[in-house]
Formats: structure tokens, C-alpha cells, sequence
């Protein structure tokens, strides 16, 4: 157990959007951590429940990982003392056990979503999101139509116009506008959006999203002065309407 818990990690950068990761397994929190920073996600570790406690309770996150199984205290006991200390940020309960009764032990504890090892990394930033989303109104179960700006997305027709202007895409165009649309304003890695959109099967080396990212910012942006998809050198690209 870590002396200053709240000291374990450097500083985070200000505007991250913050999540604590709890997990007693090195491996496994390195691989998460590595993964959340390349996605621009500030991380903080914690190796053990009573760290998670006093880390949780003191920082501002906007989500917490939680392992079920740590070697001081197992992770519900964990998040229902953070229920009790009034910490409301959702919390996603990792565990190696896939029981229905395991899951809904884990969520009857206060957490919000429950995944089993192992699992694919996409789907855990996915679930992330969705947690995110959901907490701060954003997101719309039922809606058919995305919106940014004047570019609107029909996820029932597969229709896209912007402004009265009718879009014609392909369906992998469609598929890599989707993608950005359902997350406005976060940027989005090649590794990313080669899983999201090609699946995991996909060559890292190849170039098939800037080829894609060139099609699609013709069809656009091009003809418009606001331009929404946007490149973000280092790091990958976003769609916003700033």
C-alpha cells in the first residue's frame, strides 16, 4: 500500500478527463493505463483498495475501473464505501467471474456496469463512454439522428446532409462518420479508429484512415467554411463544430 496514495502518480494534466484505475495485477494495469493515455485520458493508478478509497474520495474523476479482486479488500466493499463517502462517479467493476449472481452482487454495491476477464479494449473505452455520456445527459438511447453543427447523421435511413445538402457516402465512409459523431470533441487515435471502424483484423502500418479521413473531409468540409473534422498532429483526429 502506497504511503501517500494521492501522491502515487505525477500530476495530471488540467482538462484531462480523469479516470482511476484499480487493479492490484502490474500487467494488466500497465496495459489499461498505456491504453487510456494513448486515447488522451488522464489516468491514475491504484494498487489496492484502501488506496482507492483515499484517492477516490479525494480526486476528481470522471470514471473509476474497479478490479473485483484486490488483495486488501475486495472491490465491492470498495465501492460501496465510496457510495458512502458520497462519491457518485461511475465506477465499472472488472472481475475474472462472469456468474450472474457475481454481477449483480457487483452492481447492488453502487456499481454502474460490470465487465469479465478478459476482455477487448475496445469495448471497455466503449463502456467508458457510455458511463460518461450517460452521467452528464449527453447521451440519447433512442435517438436515430447525430448532430454536429449542420451536419446531420440518420442512423435508421443511413442519410447525411449538411444543411439541405444531401451526402452521398459509402458504407465505410459512414461507418468512419459515425464513429467520430458519436464522440464530439474527443480525439480519436489511427489505432482507434482502425478497431472501431475496420475491425481488430486491420494492419496498424497500413493508411487506410488518412485515405478514408481525405474522402470524407471532401464530401464534408470542403465545400463549407466551417470545418468540423479536424486533425490533431500526435495524436489523431476530431470532429467539432469550434
Amino acid at each position: 500500500m502506497n504511503e501517500h496514495p494521492a501522491k502515487a502518480n505525477a500530476p495530471i494534466e488540467h482538462g484531462l478527463m480523469r479516470i482511476l484505475l484499480v487493479e492490484d495485477d502490474k500487467r494488466i494495469a500497465d496495459f489499461i493505463e498505456r491504453g487510456l493515455k494513448a486515447e488522451s485520458y488522464g489516468v491514475e493508478v491504484a494498487r489496492c483498495g484502501q488506496d482507492a478509497i483515499a484517492i477516490g474520495t479525494e480526486g476528481q474523476f470522471q470514471a473509476i475501473i474497479l478490479d473485483l479482486g484486490l488483495p486488501d479488500i475486495n472491490g465491492r466493499e470498495v465501492c460501496e464505501r465510496l457510495r458512502d463517502k458520497g462519491v457518485d462517479t461511475p465506477i465499472l467493476m472488472l472481475t475474472a467471474r462472469d456468474t450472474v449472481q457475481d454481477k449483480v452482487t457487483g452492481l447492488r454495491s453502487g456499481a454502474d456496469d460490470y465487465m469479465t476477464k478478459p476482455f477487448a479494449f475496445e469495448e471497455l473505452l466503449a463502456r467508458i463512454e457510455v458511463l460518461m455520456r450517460r452521467r452528464s445527459g449527453e447521451i440519447k438511447l433512442d435517438s436515430k439522428e447525430l448532430q454536429i453543427a449542420d451536419l446531420v447523421l440518420n442512423v435508421a435511413t443511413h442519410e447525411v446532409k449538411r444543411g439541405d445538402q444531401a451526402i452521398e457516402l459509402t458504407p465505410k465512409e459512414f461507418a468512419l462518420l459515425e464513429c467520430f459523431m458519436r464522440m464530439p470533441g474527443k480525439v480519436l487515435s489511427r489505432t482507434r479508429i482502425l478497431e472501431q471502424v475496420w475491425g481488430y483484423s486491420a494492419d496498424p502500418l497500413t493508411n487506410v484512415v488518412d485515405v478514408y479521413i481525405r474522402q470524407l473531409r471532401r464530401k464534408i468540409d470542403d465545400e463549407y467554411e466551417l470545418k468540423l473534422l479536424k486533425t490533431v498532429r500526435g495524436y489523431g483526429y476530431k470532429m467539432d463544430a469550434t
